[in-house]
């Protein structure tokens, strides 16, 4: 195998794993390295990335910021479906890995690479979604995953080889976490979360603060919508991406969208995280809320059953899938009417909906009234409930 391989793409951070991968394919495989450094928003500096992936080795690097195609083409469908796993989880860290393999894809094609790689290790779900989306793409390709195949069993070892190898790495032994941020979330695994009876550190922050932290005042934002997706937020228009950043910025003021939970991997172990998500938090409550005037019941009621399956589907690497296009479509259909202005109020980690209108409203005034009104017999419910409570009544004779 190693000897068809004359050139890899690999999904490169800069970081130290990432780092050591680059140097270390080129030379186990004896090939050549060409880095991908896919800016999602993650927030951390991506200047010189590509001159160091460079240095350690890659005969070349692209940087591409992907931040409205993330949100426009993956974190927006996704919550157009409702998808929240295990009842929980707004798959911040799943859904960025199927337009990162993406780009992987396009670049070995463009580069003629015969090969893709990733440096998720062989515990994580990372590697399934990686590997998963590749195969749907392009299955000629074949991929690359070193922690399942070197002798490197550890970050000291990792460190090790960095500096047997000149690599620089501002990362010491006592790095606490391991995390993954995008224009959706942060994650935090590792440390003292390895216990799930430990409550998570101080450092365990990144994109909100804490409740004791948060503003004493409520504020009142107000995001408007049109079919399922938002696109203004106060009445002012705005992209995808932008619309992200703007409830990140919103949410993580007032300690909206942290998340400690136990999970069930796709891979069979349970794993504890602390994710943030302040604005996924803030656009998965006011689209919910707006649904409700706008939604036919029997629509969110069949649309509602495939919320787990969709979910699963995203967290365990199915982006690319038939089962999930087709669902995709059927959740854009029931879509065409969620269109319409949510008010909510952020306050001390929550995001309350005070108020909702559409021009498809299917709320009736006076239907729905306490007043007297003219639209409905209340006589005829007797007749509705004694129907539905024929099979209630057995063989009665």
């Amino acid at each position: 195998m190693s000897k068809d391989i004359k050139k890899v793409v690999l999904a490169y951070s800069g970081g130290l794993d990432t780092s050591v991968i680059l140097a270390w394919i080129k030379e186990h495989y004896q090939c050549e390295v060409v880095t991908l450094t896919a800016d999602l928003g993650q927030g951390e500096e991506l200047d010189g990335i590509d001159e160091k992936a460079l240095a350690t080795g890659a005969v070349k690097a692209y940087v591409e910021d992907l931040q409205e195609e993330f949100a426009r083409d993956f974190i927006f469908p996704m919550f157009r479906s409702g998808a929240i796993y295990e009842g929980r989880y707004l798959l911040g860290t799943s859904i960025a890995r199927p337009l990162i393999t993406k780009r992987l894809v396009e670049i070995a094609h463009a580069e003629g690479a015969q090969a893709v790689a990733h440096g998720a290790t062989g515990k994580g779900n990372d590697q399934v979604r990686f590997e998963l989306a590749t195969t749907a793409l392009d299955p000629s390709l074949k991929t690359i995953a070193p922690w399942r195949e070197w002798d490197l069993k550890s970050r000291s070892d990792c460190l090790r080889f960095a500096k047997a190898h000149g690599i620089e790495t501002p990362i010491s032994h006592g790095k606490l976490y391991s995390c993954d941020r995008n224009l959706l979330h942060c994650s935090f695994e590792g440390g003292e979360l390895e216990d799930p009876w430990n409550a998570p550190g101080d450092l365990a922050y990144a994109m909100c603060v804490s409740l004791e932290d948060a503003p004493n005042e409520s504020e009142t934002i107000t995001i408007d919508f049109e079919k399922g997706d938002a696109v203004a937020i106060d009445g002012e228009k705005m992209t995808p991406g932008q619309i992200m950043i703007k409830l990140n910025e919103l949410g993580g003021k007032h300690g909206i969208g942290r998340l400690d939970m136990v999970e069930n991997r796709f891979v069979g172990m349970k794993s504890r995280g602390v994710y943030e998500t302040p604005g996924g938090t803030i656009l998965y409550a006011a689209h919910r809320d707006l649904e409700g005037i706008t939604m036919d019941r029997e629509l969110m009621s069949v649309r509602d059953g495939l919320i787990p399956r969709y979910a699963e589907m995203v967290y365990n690497g199915f982006w690319y899938s038939p089962e999930r296009e087709a669902i995709q479509a059927f959740i854009d259909k029931s879509q065409e009417h969620v269109t319409g202005t949510v008010r909510l109020k952020l306050y001390k980690g929550h995001a309350i909906p005070t108020g909702r209108k559409s021009p498809f409203s299917l709320y009736r005034a006076d239907l729905a009234t306490f007043e007297e009104d003219d639209v409905y017999n209340q006589a005829d419910a007797a007749g509705f409930i004694k129907l539905q409570g024929l099979r209630l009544r057995g063989f009665e004779k």
